[in-house]
Parts: C-alpha cells; structure tokens; sequence
C-alpha cells in the first residue's frame, strides 16, 4: 500500500475538523495537491483552498480516485453521503479506506451504507478527535473494522499524528463511547473548571484579566507537566500538596464535595449518551 505522502486523499466535508487535519497534514510536507475536498458552502472551500488543496462541491468526484477518504460531515447527513459514494464506487477495483470523524455513526451502520451494488464495502476507521486539533494538540481515539490490514492502520494513525499528540487504538465499539466521554468531551470539562476557578479568584479581589491569564497558564502547565513527567497523575498531586498547608485544604474541600464522584458520572454521562447517540443515528 502507498505511503500518507503518495496517497491520494479526499476529504468529505470542510469544516473546522477537516480543516484542522489538512492542514497538519500540509505542515508534515504532505503534497497538497494530493488532497481534494467537497465542501458545499463557498465560505469554506475558500479558506481551505489557501492551504493549496483543490476543492470541488461534488462528493463523489472528490473521493473518485482517491486511496483514503475523510467523512467529517455531520451526523445527520452521514448516510446519504456515505450511500452517494457507495454507487459512485461501484466500478472501482480497489475501494480506499475510509476514515469517519462523524461523530456517533457506527461501524455496522458504516459498513452497510457503503456497500456498493455488487457487495463490497470499503475498509473503515472511526475516529474520536478533540477540538485541541485545531492547534494541534488532539487526542484521538480509533476503531478499526475488522478487515482493515494493520499497514491501514498504521497509514491512517500517521495522518491522524498531523494534528493528534495522542492516537490510541481500542478493539471494541463501547470503548470508542469510552474515549468520547474522557477526550472528545474532556476539554470542555477543563474549560468549565477554569472558568469557576477565574469567577472563584474574581470574587476574592484579581482583575478578570489576571485570574483568566492566571488560570490559563496554570491549566496548560499543568496539562504539559502530566505529558512530560514519567510520574503518575496522583503522584503529581502529592508533588504539590504539602500536609496542611493551602492545596491540602483545597483537596480536602473537593473530597467533602465528592470530587471524584462527581468526575465519575460526567463521564459515564457522555460515555452513556455517545452510545445512545449512535443507536439514533443508526436509525435514521
């Protein structure tokens, strides 16, 4: 199979995602006239068309030839695109791989709506990205059909590093619900912990703009410290809490207030509704 920088790719769908991904892609010397997008709306095929990529509105003239074809359109209108590309590959001889960041859609409902008319279907990845991809920064998760080949996944976890720090691979449908409910939705728990913490340190006197710088910088510290350090997380805590003193006192709060089980059931929440999500949609 053609290596990420031979390969034809083809994205379905230009938006923030899309974008993100393609241009991580051209920052690691990817040709970008190797990269077609279908994108309906003027306004971005336009700003995508900067990076150099060639645009069309047609989806199945943007993933005709192509060797990996990006679905990064919304929910909703998942299968009639997917149905769409099925019948334009119906005279292929080799269907691409797919890679679907559409958000919910299952495999089983992937895999039956891009089988072409003579029963084939494409080989198919899943992908779980965060929006810390926009400055490349990502954390992914991925799921592979069965009959993807592992040189597959290993092209496909190479165009996924362009805008992911961290790519993991899970073997089972539920994990990839998992993987929402701690990456896909985890930033935005961080950016609710930062703002109670600049409405907490505004009320006790700091300028809005020093408890936002404040907390920001202490949120991204934080975040590299745990990425840097071969040290456990918890063990990291014990690092700056010292017996009595003001972090102690903090923690000890959070443990009154069930800190942890309050943790917990967010993420069972988003886990247990990213699975309801993809029963709906399957349905559609």
């Amino acid at each position: 199979m053609a290596s990420l920088q031979q390969s034809k790719l083809a994205f379905i769908g230009g938006g923030n995602m899309a974008s993100a991904i393609i241009r991580g892609l051209v920052s690691q010397d990817i040709n970008p006239r190797n990269i077609l997008v279908s994108e309906p709306w003027d306004v971005n095929r336009e700003k995508i068309a900067e990076v150099g990529v060639q645009t069309t509105t047609s989806n199945s003239e943007a993933a005709g030839d192509a060797d990996i074809v990006v679905i990064a359109v919304k929910p909703q209108v998942t299968k009639d695109v997917c149905r769409e590309l099925a019948a334009a590959w119906s005279q292929r001889a080799t269907l691409p791989v797919v890679v679907s960041i559409a958000a919910g859609i299952t495999l089983s409902s992937l895999k039956e709506w891009l089988t072409t008319s003579d029963g084939r279907s494409a080989h198919i990845v899943r992908v779980m990205p965060n929006t810390p991809a926009l400055v490349k920064e990502g954390a992914s998760g991925l799921l592979a059909s069965d009959d993807v080949t592992p040189e597959e996944k290993e092209l496909i976890g190479a165009l996924l590093q362009s805008v992911s720090k961290a790519t993991e691979w899970v073997d089972r449908e539920e994990l990839l619900d998992v993987v929402t409910g701690l990456s896909g939705s985890g930033p935005a728990y961080f950016f609710a912990m930062v703002e109670h913490l600049i409405s907490s340190a505004t009320a006790l006197g700091l300028s809005k703009e020093q408890a936002t710088r404040l907390a920001a910088q202490t949120c991204l510290g934080a975040g590299k410290m745990l990425v840097e350090s071969s040290e456990e997380p918890a063990q990291l805590r014990k690092n700056v809490t010292s017996p009595n003193g003001t972090t102690h006192a903090a923690l000890q709060t959070f443990e009154a207030l069930n800190f942890k089980d309050i943790v917990d059931k967010a993420v069972q929440s988003a886990t247990s509704r990213a699975a309801e999500l993809g029963e709906t949609l399957g349905k559609l």
